[in-house]
Protein backbone atom coordinates (compact mmCIF):
# COMPACT_ATOMS: atom_id res chain seq x y z
CA UNK A 1 0.00 0.00 0.00
CA UNK A 2 1.24 3.44 -0.91
CA UNK A 3 0.13 6.97 -1.65
CA UNK A 4 -0.71 6.87 -5.36
CA UNK A 5 -0.36 10.54 -6.34
CA UNK A 6 0.10 14.11 -5.20
CA UNK A 7 2.35 15.61 -2.56
CA UNK A 8 3.26 12.27 -0.93
CA UNK A 9 3.28 10.15 -4.10
CA UNK A 10 5.01 6.81 -3.58
CA UNK A 11 5.19 6.96 0.23
CA UNK A 12 4.50 3.54 1.71
CA UNK A 13 1.54 3.18 4.08
CA UNK A 14 1.25 0.59 6.83
CA UNK A 15 -1.73 -1.75 6.81
CA UNK A 16 -3.68 -2.71 9.92
CA UNK A 17 -2.38 -6.12 11.08
CA UNK A 18 -4.77 -9.07 11.00
CA UNK A 19 -7.83 -9.42 8.82
CA UNK A 20 -10.29 -7.18 10.66
CA UNK A 21 -9.80 -4.49 8.02
CA UNK A 22 -9.56 -4.71 4.25
CA UNK A 23 -7.38 -1.95 2.78
CA UNK A 24 -8.44 -0.32 -0.47
CA UNK A 25 -6.09 -1.52 -3.19
CA UNK A 26 -3.95 1.05 -5.00
CA UNK A 27 -5.84 0.26 -8.24
CA UNK A 28 -9.24 1.00 -6.68
CA UNK A 29 -7.87 4.05 -4.84
CA UNK A 30 -6.53 5.49 -8.10
CA UNK A 31 -9.87 4.78 -9.84
CA UNK A 32 -11.81 6.52 -7.05
CA UNK A 33 -9.69 9.66 -7.25
CA UNK A 34 -9.82 9.75 -11.03
CA UNK A 35 -13.63 9.79 -10.69
CA UNK A 36 -13.81 12.55 -8.04
CA UNK A 37 -10.70 14.66 -8.64
CA UNK A 38 -8.13 13.70 -9.39
CA UNK A 39 -6.75 16.71 -7.47
CA UNK A 40 -8.34 19.25 -5.16
CA UNK A 41 -7.86 22.91 -4.35
CA UNK A 42 -8.68 22.73 -0.65
CA UNK A 43 -11.78 21.33 0.95
CA UNK A 44 -12.54 18.97 3.79
CA UNK A 45 -12.97 15.22 4.06
CA UNK A 46 -14.32 12.58 6.41
CA UNK A 47 -12.89 9.05 6.32
CA UNK A 48 -15.58 7.32 8.41
CA UNK A 49 -14.34 3.71 8.45
CA UNK A 50 -10.72 4.74 8.07
CA UNK A 51 -8.86 1.46 8.63
CA UNK A 52 -5.28 2.42 7.76
CA UNK A 53 -6.34 5.92 6.69
CA UNK A 54 -5.37 5.31 3.07
CA UNK A 55 -8.32 7.09 1.44
CA UNK A 56 -8.13 10.20 3.63
CA UNK A 57 -4.34 10.41 3.30
CA UNK A 58 -4.64 10.09 -0.49
CA UNK A 59 -7.16 12.96 -0.45
CA UNK A 60 -4.76 15.13 1.60
CA UNK A 61 -1.89 14.26 -0.74
CA UNK A 62 -4.06 15.40 -3.65
CA UNK A 63 -4.95 18.75 -2.09
CA UNK A 64 -7.67 18.53 0.57
CA UNK A 65 -6.96 20.90 3.48
CA UNK A 66 -8.32 18.78 6.32
CA UNK A 67 -9.54 15.23 6.91
CA UNK A 68 -11.16 13.68 9.98
CA UNK A 69 -10.44 9.96 10.43
CA UNK A 70 -12.81 7.68 12.37
CA UNK A 71 -12.34 4.03 13.26
CA UNK A 72 -13.39 1.95 16.25
CA UNK A 73 -10.40 -0.44 16.18
CA UNK A 74 -7.46 0.53 18.43
CA UNK A 75 -4.91 -1.08 16.08
CA UNK A 76 -6.34 0.89 13.17
CA UNK A 77 -6.09 4.17 15.11
CA UNK A 78 -2.41 3.47 15.86
CA UNK A 79 -1.71 2.76 12.16
CA UNK A 80 -3.61 5.89 11.07
CA UNK A 81 -1.40 8.03 13.34
CA UNK A 82 1.73 6.33 11.94
CA UNK A 83 0.63 6.87 8.34
CA UNK A 84 -0.31 10.51 8.98
CA UNK A 85 3.11 11.11 10.54
CA UNK A 86 4.87 9.40 7.60
CA UNK A 87 3.22 11.90 5.26
CA UNK A 88 3.57 14.93 7.54
CA UNK A 89 -0.16 15.62 7.76
CA UNK A 90 -0.41 16.00 11.56
CA UNK A 91 -1.70 19.60 11.30
CA UNK A 92 -4.35 18.73 8.70
CA UNK A 93 -6.03 15.85 10.54
CA UNK A 94 -8.16 14.79 13.47
CA UNK A 95 -8.35 11.12 14.48
CA UNK A 96 -11.02 9.58 16.71
CA UNK A 97 -11.57 6.07 18.00
CA UNK A 98 -15.32 5.53 18.03
CA UNK A 99 -18.05 3.89 15.97
CA UNK A 100 -19.69 5.57 12.98
CA UNK A 101 -22.98 6.46 14.70
CA UNK A 102 -21.30 8.14 17.69
CA UNK A 103 -18.89 9.93 15.37
CA UNK A 104 -21.75 11.34 13.29
CA UNK A 105 -23.56 12.55 16.43
CA UNK A 106 -20.38 14.36 17.55
CA UNK A 107 -19.80 15.88 14.10
CA UNK A 108 -23.43 17.05 13.95
CA UNK A 109 -23.05 18.72 17.39
CA UNK A 110 -19.93 20.51 16.10
CA UNK A 111 -21.87 21.68 13.01
CA UNK A 112 -19.23 20.08 10.79
CA UNK A 113 -19.72 19.90 7.02
CA UNK A 114 -17.63 18.04 4.48
CA UNK A 115 -16.88 18.25 0.78
CA UNK A 116 -15.87 14.56 0.50
CA UNK A 117 -17.04 11.68 2.66
CA UNK A 118 -15.43 8.25 2.28
CA UNK A 119 -17.54 5.29 3.41
CA UNK A 120 -15.83 1.90 3.37
CA UNK A 121 -17.57 -0.10 6.12
CA UNK A 122 -16.94 -3.78 6.81
CA UNK A 123 -18.69 -5.71 4.04
CA UNK A 124 -20.48 -7.97 6.53
CA UNK A 125 -22.10 -5.00 8.24
CA UNK A 126 -23.28 -2.78 5.42
CA UNK A 127 -25.09 0.30 6.64
CA UNK A 128 -24.38 2.66 3.78
CA UNK A 129 -27.97 3.75 3.07
CA UNK A 130 -28.84 4.51 6.71
CA UNK A 131 -25.54 6.39 7.16
CA UNK A 132 -26.18 8.52 4.06
CA UNK A 133 -29.77 9.17 5.16
CA UNK A 134 -28.50 10.36 8.56
CA UNK A 135 -25.78 12.54 7.00
CA UNK A 136 -28.27 14.06 4.57
CA UNK A 137 -30.91 14.64 7.26
CA UNK A 138 -28.40 16.47 9.48
CA UNK A 139 -26.84 18.36 6.56
CA UNK A 140 -23.18 17.45 7.13
CA UNK A 141 -22.51 17.27 3.38
CA UNK A 142 -21.69 20.59 1.72
CA UNK A 143 -23.62 21.68 -1.35
CA UNK A 144 -22.10 19.81 -4.30
CA UNK A 145 -20.43 17.50 -1.77
CA UNK A 146 -19.47 13.97 -2.77
CA UNK A 147 -20.03 10.69 -0.90
CA UNK A 148 -17.83 7.79 -1.98
CA UNK A 149 -19.07 4.31 -1.04
CA UNK A 150 -16.83 1.27 -1.36
CA UNK A 151 -18.78 -1.96 -1.01
CA UNK A 152 -19.13 -5.57 -2.08
CA UNK A 153 -20.01 -5.96 -5.77
CA UNK A 154 -23.24 -7.80 -4.93
CA UNK A 155 -24.75 -4.90 -2.97
CA UNK A 156 -26.98 -2.67 -5.07
CA UNK A 157 -27.38 0.85 -3.71
CA UNK A 158 -30.38 3.06 -4.62
CA UNK A 159 -30.05 5.79 -7.24
CA UNK A 160 -31.06 8.45 -4.71
CA UNK A 161 -30.76 8.74 -0.94
CA UNK A 162 -32.46 11.91 0.31
CA UNK A 163 -30.86 14.80 -1.59
CA UNK A 164 -27.96 12.59 -2.73
CA UNK A 165 -27.99 11.31 -6.30
CA UNK A 166 -25.82 8.52 -7.65
CA UNK A 167 -23.44 9.89 -10.27
CA UNK A 168 -21.07 6.93 -10.80
CA UNK A 169 -20.95 3.21 -10.21
CA UNK A 170 -17.97 1.03 -11.13
CA UNK A 171 -16.98 -2.54 -10.33
CA UNK A 172 -13.43 -3.85 -9.78
CA UNK A 173 -13.60 -7.60 -9.27
CA UNK A 174 -15.41 -8.23 -5.97
CA UNK A 175 -15.31 -4.51 -5.04
CA UNK A 176 -17.74 -1.87 -6.24
CA UNK A 177 -17.55 1.90 -5.88
CA UNK A 178 -20.70 4.02 -5.92
CA UNK A 179 -20.44 7.79 -5.83
CA UNK A 180 -23.18 10.22 -4.85
CA UNK A 181 -23.37 14.00 -5.18
CA UNK A 182 -25.56 16.38 -3.22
Amino acid sequence: MRVVSGLCKGRPLKAVPGNSTRPTTDKVKEAIFNMIGPYFEGGSGLDLFAGSGGLGIEALSRGLEKVIFIDRDAKAIHIIYDNIKTCGFENATEVYRTDADRALKALIKRNMKFDYIFLDPPYKKQQLVSLMENMDKHNIINDNGIVICEHSFDIKLPHTVGSLAQIKHEQYGIIAVTIYSK
